[in-house]
């Protein structure tokens, strides 16, 4: 095997062995035979490349091109033209992929399942850093800086398992950076021999790489970035973990139970909330119509944060079943409870790529397409395999919950588990959180009229002012940190975010469970009858848990949402229900949503034929791409399809321009005979006889013809052609030629003839002569560096005297 070849396959042995540390990221772990095969592919390409051999950048090109196209035959093989070329369709699915895989990293304790947006980020994460690594120790022989990117794809695994990575997985990608680097070393020593060391060293003695200590120069870098590399790869794992749970922390994080892929992770799904209430332009993100009457209280949840760790409220790590038929009661709630049964019929906008499903809330049934998963103990609904709410229409059942006042206020202690797991404060919170938390509940006399203190001194009588301009905290988005609330509440300005972290801590701080959902308020009325939701719309708010009744909505948030009926100081009355009453739509004020005209009235009376169906709420309105995102994925489009041609079509110009007229001075027709000879040199050269510059031109055309394999007219073109040349050079009086440019081309037809047909189609696609464009542009750029340099010099030189004048002035 030759050194190149070694080195390739060292390459290709350390990427793999690096890529082994994201082998307990993800089951099941057949991704690494996928990768592995298509880093081969990608390796082998670069081998044939090298062989041809083609210039170093295009050598790179051609891997990189092969590699977009491996991706795309395998992930965006529907949408890619004629399955293999990536089109606009093809890079918005790589889009939608990797969007939804960060998705899935944030979702799902380790190990997490192989979706394809996971996939699709391990695949290509280890062909980008196996053609990073392939060209620097191989296309450029500098297998030392090549441990950079071997280094990134471990500590990337180290940091995502939490640093929990094992050393044997650390083991294994040192070695193979290793075998990478003896590999160069045998290589060098094979070009050289065996180098003695003790030479001694200075400039001038001895040849580069001979003596001196040159040849260890790679090794002792290797050694140096060895080194760092262990630093840093036991230093970031260190740091990561504060990045979150899920799979961006440990393994089995949090109180979930069940095996790796059944569970969501801890996350934080408030997902940037004060930048979305920012954005300029409110954009339309839902619509729904329903069969409730008032939609003052229709908030569209999303999740809940049930988890406070100090720094932010996050989610717990739970079990995720499938989506059962009917969804079980809601926790806590009696049947001594008034309830409504109510129908909602939903539309997401196709840019709105949400993995959690909104629903008002509690739901009782969902319909809806696709890979979902059910949360029992938020019940709140996921979705799997980079399942998102991106132009979904499904509909909902849910039971609208009207409690009393006295009902709430009667509500006895909740169970011992659930009062331990949702009333945890940590340990740092402030003094001051408890105090004013005991102050402002001074005299009520249970934990609802507690709650209603705490909801109405942020909302009317705490002197709070709603702005969402107010910087959310030391916890980054999530505006969660004790920082970040201890200056809420001394400042008393925030948005939904603040109010509903800060009324949910000080409740626990009371003794009273409490969570954070995360959702929408119900938005506004369109002229069609249905609701609108936009961006403006999304809101935080906390939930209070009242034994009989469950989990209860409360809106400590100034100018948001709504306030309950049953937290107002007159709270009307409900007689209980069996066990769902439905609501009348003809009672609200508001249009009704159409019935079907095949409803019977037994049928309405119970609400089996509630809102419009789904295929009658409208989606809301996709504005589709601009132009200019248009024009930049045509001109993608045409650079992906014209960067492949570009050697023949450099080929074809350099063929007209030598074989254009003859010329009228001597000069010029000197210089035409010698530009019609170079396009014979290299038409040989595109067909497999590779130049030889020892030869005479009449030994040249020999060997052309002979190894060609030219009989007949296309023989006798190269020997009038390098007749011609030969008067050109040493003929006192040259003898001008004529035709010289139909002989170039009956020897290009010639030599087409007599070979096969991958020789006449590398010719034709990948001619082998365009490395001189490579070969001018390295000319000219040494002469631009050596210019600048010199240049540089010069000015270096002129600041020296200036300055050693100045100091002997001053001195």
């Amino acid at each position: 095997m030759s050194g190149r070849g070694r080195l390739a396959l060292c390459a290709f042995v350390a990427t793999l062995m690096a890529a082994g540390a994201m082998l307990p990221l993800v089951d099941p772990a057949t991704w690494i035979v996928q990768a592995a095969f298509l880093l081969a592919v990608v390796s082998g390409v670069g081998a044939l490349a090298r062989r041809v051999p083609l210039a170093r950048p295009l050598t790179v090109v051609a891997q990189a091109v092969v590699m977009l196209l491996s991706l795309t035959l395998i992930f965006a093989q529907e949408v890619a033209l004629v399955g293999l070329i990536p089109g606009p369709d093809a890079f918005a699915r790589f889009g939608d992929l990797l969007e939804a895989g960060a998705g899935d990293v944030g979702r799902y304790a380790i190990p997490a399942p192989a979706t394809d947006g996971i996939k699709l980020m391990l695949v290509g994460g280890v062909l980008v850093i196996g053609l990073a690594v392939d060209a620097l120790a191989v296309t450029y022989r500098s297998a030392a800086p090549a441990g950079l990117p071997l280094l990134a794809l471990y500590s990337v695994a180290a940091g995502l398992s939490g640093g929990g990575a094992s050393w044997l997985w650390f083991l294994l990608a040192a070695s193979g950076y290793l075998v990478l680097l003896l590999a160069e070393g045998r290589d060098r020593l094979s070009q050289w021999g065996r180098v003695f060391g003790g030479a001694p060293r200075g400039p001038g003695r001895g040849l580069a790489g001979l003596g001196g200590g040159g040849a260890h120069a790679p090794v002792r870098t290797g050694r140096r970035i060895g080194a760092v590399a262990l630093g840093i790869a036991l230093v970031v794992p260190v740091a990561l973990p504060a990045m979150g749970g899920g799979l961006l922390g440990a393994a089995g994080g949090g109180p979930g139970e069940g095996p790796g892929g059944g569970d969501i992770g801890s996350v934080n799904p408030v997902l940037r909330l004060q930048e979305t209430l920012n954005q300029p332009e409110a954009r339309e993100w839902l619509k729904y119509k329903t069969n409730a009457g008032d939609t003052s209280d229709m908030y569209l949840r999303l999740m809940a944060l049930d988890r406070f760790d100090g720094d932010s409220w996050k989610s717990a790590t739970r079990s995720l079943t499938a989506v059962p038929g009917e969804l079980p009661r809601p926790d806590g709630l009696g049947d001594d409870v008034s309830t409504t049964e109510i129908r909602t019929n939903i539309s997401a906008a196709r840019e709105y790529k949400q993995a959690w499903l909104p629903m008002p809330y509690p739901a009782t049934e969902v319909r809806v397409e696709g890979d979902w998963r059910f949360d029992a103990a938020r019940r709140t609904v996921i979705g799997d395999r980079g399942q998102t709410v991106s132009g979904l229409q499904y509909s909902v059942t849910g039971l609208k919950v009207k409690p009393t006042a006295q009902q709430l206020a009667r509500a006895p202690r909740p169970p011992a588990e659930l009062l331990r797991e949702y009333t945890e404060v940590p340990a740092t919170l402030p003094a001051e959180v408890r105090s004013m938390a005991a102050s402002v509940t001074e005299g009520a006399a249970n934990d609802y009229e507690r709650a209603v203190k705490l909801q109405d001194w942020f909302a009317v009588n705490g002197g709070f002012t709603y702005d969402t301009d107010v910087d959310s905290g030391t916890s980054g988005e999530s505006g969660g940190g004790m920082q970040a609330l201890s200056r809420f509440l001394k400042d008393k300005a925030g948005f939904c975010v603040h109010f509903s972290f800060a009324m949910g801590a000080m409740a626990r701080s009371l003794g009273i469970p409490a969570r954070i959902a995360v959702g929408f308020t119900p938005g506004t009325r369109a002229a069609d009858g249905s609701m609108s939701v936009s961006n403006r719309d999304a809101h935080a708010w906390p939930e209070l848990y009242f034994e009989g009744v469950g989990w209860t909505r409360f809106e400590p948030t100034p100018t948001r949402g709504s306030t309950p009926d049953y937290t107002r100081t007159e709270t009307p009355s409900g007689a209980p229900s069996s066990p769902a009453e439905p609501q009348a739509s003809v009672s609200a004020p508001a249009p009704a949503p159409s019935v079907s005209q095949d409803c019977t009235a037994q049928q309405q009376r119970v609400g089996d034929c509630g809102a419009a169906a789904p295929q009658d709420v409208l989606p809301p309105v996709d504005p589709g791409p601009s132009l200019g995102t248009i024009a930049l994925w045509t001109l993608a489009a045409v650079a992906v399809l014209l960067v492949p041609l570009l050697p023949m079509l450099w080929r074809l110009r350099v063929r007209a321009r030598r074989l254009s007229s003859g010329g009228r001075t001597p000069e010029e027709v000197a210089a035409r005979t010698l530009a019609a000879w170079r396009e014979v040199g290299d038409t040989a050269w595109d067909h497999g006889i590779a130049p030889d510059g020892s030869c005479t031109p009449r030994k040249a055309a020999a060997r052309i013809v002979r190894l060609g394999q030219l009989e007949g007219a296309p023989a006798d073109a190269v020997h009038r052609v390098a007749h011609a040349v030969e008067q050109v050079l040493y003929a006192p009086q040259p003898v001008p030629a004529t035709g010289l440019a139909d002989d170039a081309q009956q020897v290009r037809v010639g030599l087409a003839a007599a070979a096969g047909r991958v020789t006449r189609l590398r010719a034709l696609l990948l001619p082998r002569s365009t490395v001189r464009a490579v070969w001018a542009f390295s000319e000219r750029w040494t002469a631009l560096t050596d210019r600048c340099s010199a240049a540089a010099r010069r000015i270096t030189d002129r600041w020296t005297v200036q300055f050693r004048r100045l100091s002997r002035q001053r001195g």
